[in-house]
């Protein structure tokens, strides 16, 4: 099975990181990736700029709404995903509990992905 792990950070503590702090928390969170790889649990990666430079559309009085950033009532917000292979759901959260960056402050949501219906969005465009 196939899982999205979604982590979510306060971009207010990781900007008051240090520049060689950020950059060993970068590394370490690397190296735990390519293990993942290496032993066929990691599928790929996603970083995000930051949630300042995002827009949100929702569907509002028949037309569309555009936005700045996410909308949301928490100072955490989506700064990466990775999609991992693993069992069950269990496996996936014993894999990513062991993630460096959950120490620094990332909150990790994991959720199966819906491969049928990626299946078929993959299907209806090509």
């Amino acid at each position: 099975m196939r899982f999205a792990c979604l982590g979510y950070m306060d971009e207010g503590k990781w900007e008051a990181m240090s520049a060689s702090e950020q950059e060993a928390a970068i590394k370490e969170c690397l190296a735990y990736d390519a293990e993942l790889k290496k032993n066929g649990h990691f599928i790929r990666g996603e970083a995000l700029q930051s949630a300042r430079s995002a827009a949100t559309l929702r569907w509002q009085n028949g037309r569309v709404s555009v936005t700045d950033g996410p909308f949301a009532e928490t100072k955490e917000h989506l700064g990466g995903l990775c999609v991992i292979e693993a069992r069950d759901l269990e496996h996936a959260i014993e894999l990513m509990s062991k993630h460096p960056g959950m120490r620094f402050g990332v909150g990790l949501e994991v959720r199966p992905l819906d491969e049928a219906m990626t299946d078929r969005a993959n299907d209806a465009t090509g």
